[in-house]
């Protein structure tokens, strides 16, 4: 086999790299320029801890798989790989979800397990007689564990949402038992009282006549109680209706109250009479001697007297009431979901057009430094711009800190989420940056909603950026005057800087030069262009060509900037084209076929919609966006 080998192994091999000869004297890449390693054109920085640039990684999961498996998955990875590291290198999460998820489960779990215990207690109490408050206790388990055997089949995963529904329903679903268990007990004890003078005696009831009461008192209240939970499941239908994110948020709590509530009913006319055979039997106490009875019926006896007595005045003072809770509900606010405390937080200030990756890079490194000295910050990740990936195409103006938060035990005393926020809020006051606070999942579901990064925000549309500019900044003096407004930022979308080259055509046919010609000089000269790869191993490095920085770093440089034409003459390219600053958009939005500006308003107020009401009514605002206008 024969083989040809020219790889290049070293700077100085591609230093000695002909281009030309002249006078059979060869050119060599070193006698036109300089040949140095250097990084590719940065479009991003990640940083750690306030420490210095760090390598960052993304994982993306499947559409519909399980987060917390995938997140055990990647963590056992990672523990496997650790120990093939180089010296020093360790690869640590920056954010990961799965204590905040095994926290909520194992909130709901304690909750449940909460709500079981009073609910059992209280039928304890009101019966007593333990032996018939187990019936109730049993079957809630029962209903609860049956539950989760058609959320398998249906795919529906054990979530903050999915167990809330358990939460909701788990009050209502001993309700059937505990009046079919209160109706049997009453009916027994009444009959072996009935003919006793005496009420400490009781007359002996057979097997047979015991087993007739308790299932005519069952057959007395079972069709009213099976029917009244089925309404109560009805009532959930139109849950089943909702679309969008709010038809994914709120179909799987309705799914399992609707489950869990449905075994329920079943179970009170199949398992709950048989359970009152075995557990309802032997010298049952009368009503009227249970303690708790006596006080609760001394209690609403009377009232219930009166309000049968008067019945008009009864039905009259509850409209009234009802009447006076509609001014309270207006005053309660609004918002689409109260905010889940996801155990870290989100920092994404915006910075004005322009900015160079090192300034913004020394910013970042300020801001994670601040961040990292509160005892409550357990790790800062910050990163600017764009990651090698398409998921997010953020400029370099836009930065995204994530600080994840230590337990709340480990608190200072008296410190709350609201105040914390404050604190770091009022300690990264940084000149030109304009702060944006919100949390990760929070965020990620409003960008994913609206595209735009805070709770509440406008979008401006029209056919001018000048236009949509100038109007944002109309919106930001004026709703930033309002109390509730922590900061807001409307997008100089039309504030970008750019040197213009505007070749002259006949001046450049003069040289038998076109268009594409100057401008391939100006790509690969000025802006740099990757012409080849060095191949190094597995490793591939691109080699790029380029103007030094002392030779692009003002107009008049840039003019001297040498074209070859076609008969090997060198043309300054300020004798070609016309070289100028304007301004331009830094970023084009365009949704529904026009273009957009986004202005972004983070709140101190969790009463948005009130907020946005407010704002709506604002003299200013209705006249500086109701009005005809180019954007």
């Amino acid at each position: 086999m024969v083989r040809g080998l020219g790889y290049l192994r070293s700077l100085s091999d591609l230093e000695t790299v002909p281009v030309a000869s002249k006078n059979g004297t060869p050119i060599l890449v070193r006698d036109l320029g300089t040949v140095s390693f250097g990084p590719d054109i940065r479009r991003g920085v990640a940083e750690w801890n306030g420490e210095g640039e760090t390598v960052g990684g993304i994982v993306v999961m499947r559409f519909g798989s399980n987060a917390l498996n995938v997140i055990s998955g990647v963590k056992k990875k990672l523990a496997e790989i650790s120990g093939s590291l180089p010296p020093g290198v360790e690869i640590v999460s920056g954010y990961d979800r799965s204590g905040l998820i095994d926290a909520s489960i194992d909130t709901l779990k304690r909750d449940l397990i909460e709500e079981a215990v009073i609910v059992s207690l209280v039928i304890v109490i009101f019966l007593f007689h333990f032996r018939s408050a187990l019936i109730p206790i049993l079957t809630l388990p029962i209903a609860v564990v049956a539950s989760f055997i058609p959320m398998y089949y249906l795919q529906i995963s054990s979530n903050i949402m999915s167990l809330g529904g358990l939460a909701l329903a788990i009050g209502v679903l001993v309700d059937a038992a505990i009046v079919m268990v209160e109706n049997g007990y009453r009916h027994l004890s009444e009959a072996q009282h009935a003919d006793a003078g005496d009420k400490t005696k009781q007359r002996s009831i057979s097997s047979r006549e015991r087993r007739q009461i308790l299932l005519n008192a069952a057959k007395q209240v079972g069709p009213a109680l099976f029917f009244s939970l089925l309404i109560i499941v009805v009532t959930f239908l139109p849950v089943f209706l909702l679309e969008a994110q709010e038809g994914r948020m709120f179909r799987p709590l309705a799914w399992t109250k609707t489950l869990a509530i449905g075994f329920s009913s079943l179970l009170a006319i199949t398992l709950v009479p048989p359970l009152m055979l075995l557990f309802i039997r032997g010298r049952l106490r009368p009503e009227s001697s249970n303690p708790v009875s006596r006080v609760t019926q001394a209690l609403y006896l009377p009232v219930l007297r009166l309000c049968l007595r008067f019945p008009k005045t009864t039905v009259l003072l509850n409209l009234v009431f009802l009447a006076l809770t509609f001014p309270l509900a207006f005053k309660l606010g609004s918002q689409f979901m109260p905010p889940l405390f996801e155990g870290a937080s989100l920092y994404m200030p915006t910075a004005l057009p322009g900015i160079s990756i090192g300034q913004a890079t020394q910013l970042l490194l300020q801001q994670d430094q601040v961040l990292r000295s509160f005892p409550e910050v357990a790790s800062v990740f910050g990163s600017i711009g764009r990651s090698d990936s398409a998921t997010d195409n953020a400029p370099l103006d836009m930065y995204d800190t994530t600080v994840m938060l230590k337990p709340r035990s480990e608190w200072r005393r008296g410190m709350t989420y609201e105040k914390l926020i404050s604190e770091m809020d009022a300690k990264l006051q940084f000149p030109g940056l304009t702060n944006t606070w919100t949390m990760p999942i929070e965020n990620r579901l409003d960008m994913e909603l609206t595209g735009i990064k805070t709770p509440v925000g406008i979008k401006i549309q029209g056919p001018s950026l000048d236009g949509i500019e100038a109007l944002g900044a109309t919106v930001q003096q004026i709703l930033g005057a309002m109390p509730e407004m922590r900061s807001i930022f409307a997008e100089r979308v039309a504030q970008g800087f750019y040197i213009n080259v505007e070749v002259n055509r006949a001046e450049a046919a003069r040289y038998g030069l076109t268009v594409g010609d100057v401008q391939r000089t100006i790509t690969s000269g000025i802006g740099g262009e990757n012409i080849t790869e060095n191949i190094e191993g597995r490793e591939r490095y691109p080699i790029s060509v380029r103007y030094a920085l002392d030779f692009q770093d003002d107009i008049q440089k840039l003019e001297r900037v040498v074209i070859a034409t076609p008969s090997n003459a060198q043309v300054p390219l300020g004798e070609l084209a016309k070289i100028s600053f304007s301004k331009g958009p830094a970023m084009i939005r365009d949704e529904d076929a026009a273009l957009t500006g986004y202005v972004y308003l983070d709140l101190n107020t969790r009463d948005y919609g009130g907020f946005v009401s407010r704002a709506d009514k604002t003299p200013p605002v209705r006249s500086s966006i109701c009005r005809p206008a180019t954007a």
